[in-house]
């Protein structure tokens, strides 16, 4: 039989929208003989749909449009379409998140989610009943398994879950295997993790190993707010081998036959480097919140740091140079350099921009808050006034321009604070917010890496916030690379401040940045949404108590 994976990019609640692109797929696929058409997890709304799965008239409408959609299809072809279901029973959630096959004008069967993640990001206990029987489909002679994401991640390596090497009780393809399928079929919303490609990809392979069965996955791609799509889909061989992996952060269409015996011509895996993934990754997740908003120009400051500079390549290659129109706002404390490194690269990629002194105003400030400061002496109040005044003209621009706000800030310094609320942590969306320091260095040289977009000096020079004479980074915050290894251990695998040290860092240090990042989830709260390249950015999926002492 020959099976078609449709790996395409979707719009949240664009439900008409959503239907009319499947539709022309399942077209483009018939062409190419394709017998079955899969979809991925919840296609019909868009992944993930949220709170608009408590509307009743939301979830009718995707009803509508699938059982319209079956009418719509060539009556010869197949669809299994990912999208929520009412659960008629008189207990339980309301809903399931289910896989509906349709063929010959009408729905032929539903397969509903077995194992619904509630970590993270995942929230889909709050919306949908778990399934608890399971079936195989007989279609065209063949005998399919179903299996919705979690489904087949079962028995997936879970980080800091104590002793427990299983999160789930129920393992539906081992439920399903007595019956005798033929083949495995895997819908999924899944998000980018840079760091869990391989660990993803090898679910699918040691499922199809272990089962001796050819697996399809079809993954979701574009993004949508903070979360990223790759999609990368799979045609897995049974003994494990992969035949064919689909694009990574763009829509694609391959058709093949569900006997995946013998490898074939597509059997070699592109190349999965991490930085290059978390570049495309942020050029799409930029990408896709203009387009799926209705936006389509930005704005942001350029300092003469690194992080300025890449969020501005970045914007740059999302949007395209024509839309975005970019401040420099040197003061008093800014150094030649930093502004003739901005102009060279706003140059270079042919982007307007204005330089707009902030010196002045910094000083009207000063006059007008000397009755109530009196003789203290300058200090973080100062330093907060300028990022605040660069704030209110960026902010000012994008009222009267109409030019989103990008926000500039990168992981490291949103974790320990080192940013000014309704400063230089103000913005629509935040592009660096899940990339440490030391990687956003690492995206330079690779936007560099086939000329130079971003002047070396900005790549070379001391990291600095330019907001008092003669200041760096390394004033406040220990070295990048410490600070980082010991970030990543506090936040994505959730280490205590003994366990880190206990790998070799310098227990005090630790404690001081532990109590850095435990002080600051205030400001978190308040910032803009950040693009998630990493498992565990800030943000919906890190849910920590802004008042508490432990």
């Amino acid at each position: 039989m020959k099976i078609a994976l449709a790996q395409l990019n979707y719009i949240v609640g664009d439900i008409e929208g959503n239907r009319k692109k499947i539709l022309q797929t399942v077209l483009d696929a018939r062409k190419q003989q394709a017998e079955l058409v899969v979809f991925s997890e919840l296609a019909i709304c868009g992944y993930p749909p949220l709170d608009l799965l408590e509307r009743g008239t939301f979830v009718e409408s995707c009803v509508d449009a699938i059982h319209l959609l079956a009418i719509e299809i060539p009556e010869d072809t197949a669809v299994l379409v990912g999208g929520p279901e009412f659960n008629e029973h008189e207990e339980g959630k309301l809903l399931f998140n289910s896989a509906w096959l349709l063929q010959g004008g009408k729905v032929i069967n539903t397969f509903r989610k077995s194992l619904l993640p509630t970590y993270d990001i995942f929230d889909e206990y709050r919306y949908f009943e778990p399934n608890r029987t399971f079936s195989l489909i007989e279609l065209n002679g063949k005998k399919i398994a179903v299996t919705i994401c979690e489904d087949l991640w079962d028995d997936q390596p879970m980080e800091n879950r104590f002793s427990r090497s299983r999160l789930y009780t129920r393992h539906p393809l081992e439920e399903m295997a007595p019956e005798g399928p033929d083949l495995v079929i895997n819908i999924a919303a899944s998000p980018f993790a840079a760091t869990r490609m391989e660990v993803k990809k090898q679910i699918f392979v040691e499922k199809a190993r272990k089962h001796h069965l050819p697996v399809f996955m079809v993954n979701q791609v574009g993004a949508n707010t903070e979360l990223i799509f790759e999609g990368g889909s799979l045609a897995v061989g049974p003994d494990g081998s992969i035949h064919h992996q689909l694009a990574l952060f763009e829509e694609d269409l391959y058709v093949t036959e569900t006997d995946l015996t013998s490898p074939g011509e597509d059997a070699k895996i592109p190349d999965w480097a991490r930085i290059s993934m978390i570049h495309d990754a942020l050029v799409l997740g930029v990408q896709d919140y203009f387009a799926k908003s209705g936006f389509k120009k930005a704005t942001l400051g350029l300092s003469g740091g690194i992080d300025s500079a890449v969020t501005l390549a970045i914007a740059a290659r999302a949007l395209g140079s024509k839309n975005l129109h970019v401040l420099l706002m040197p003061s008093q404390y800014s150094s030649d350099h930093s502004i003739a490194d901005s102009e060279q690269m706003a140059r270079t990629l042919g982007i307007k921009y204005d330089i707009l002194s902030i010196k002045d105003i910094f000083d009207l400030y000063r006059e007008a808050l000397q009755p109530v400061f009196g003789d203290r002496e300058e200090d973080l109040a100062e330093e907060n006034i300028q990022s605040r005044i660069r704030g209110t003209l960026l902010m000012a621009l994008s009222n009267k321009l109409g030019n989103i706000l990008l926000n500039t800030s990168n992981k490291s310094e949103t974790a320990v604070g080192y940013g000014t609320l309704y400063g230089d942590m103000a913005g629509g969306l935040s592009v660096l917010g899940d990339v440490y320091k030391i990687d956003v260095y690492a995206l330079a040289r690779f936007i560099n890496r086939d000329g130079e977009v971003i002047p070396e000096n900005i790549i070379t020079k001391p990291p600095s916030a330019e907001l008092r004479p003669d200041q760096k980074d390394s004033d406040s915050l220990p070295d990048y690379e410490t600070l980082d290894s010991v970030l990543e251990l506090y936040i994505e695998k959730q280490l205590s401040a003994s366990q880190i040290a206990a790998e070799g860092f310098d227990p005090q240090l630790v404690n001081r940045i532990v109590r850095m990042v435990n002080v600051n989830e205030y400001k978190r709260y308040q910032t803009p949404p950040i693009l998630r390249i990493s498992t565990k950015a800030f943000g919906v999926g890190r849910r920590i108590p802004i008042v508490g002492r432990y």
